[in-house]
């Protein structure tokens, strides 16, 4: 699956929840949300690392929140992106992988 797939499959999620919810999923949410996530996953990696309360959860439901955590971030990038029209593709060709040429 390409990012473009990806984006489109989340979209359509997002889209679901935020009308069953009724959000307005304006340029300020999309921003908070992100912004919330990454809190979500600064949490579950200093409870994964030792640095925050286990909160009674095992090793294993650490690392599975650590990376559910990732995952959220990832889609409200691709979210952000696609509500802001820009192509993350593009972009991490032209910034990042331009480097290994």
């Amino acid at each position: 699956m390409d990012l473009r797939e990806l984006s489109d499959e989340i979209e359509s999620i997002s889209r679901r929840y935020a009308d069953h919810v009724g959000i307005d999923r304006d340029d300020t949410w999309f921003l908070l949300k992100l912004q919330e996530e990454v809190g979500e996953l600064t949490q579950a990696f200093l409870m994964l690392t030792g640095r925050a309360r286990d909160k009674g959860r095992t090793e294993e439901e650490r690392a599975a929140g650590f990376r559910e955590e990732l995952a959220d971030v990832v889609c409200h990038v691709l979210l952000m992106a696609r509500h802001h029209g820009v192509d993350l593709e593009a972009e991490i060709e032209r910034k990042w992988l331009a480097w290994k040429r």
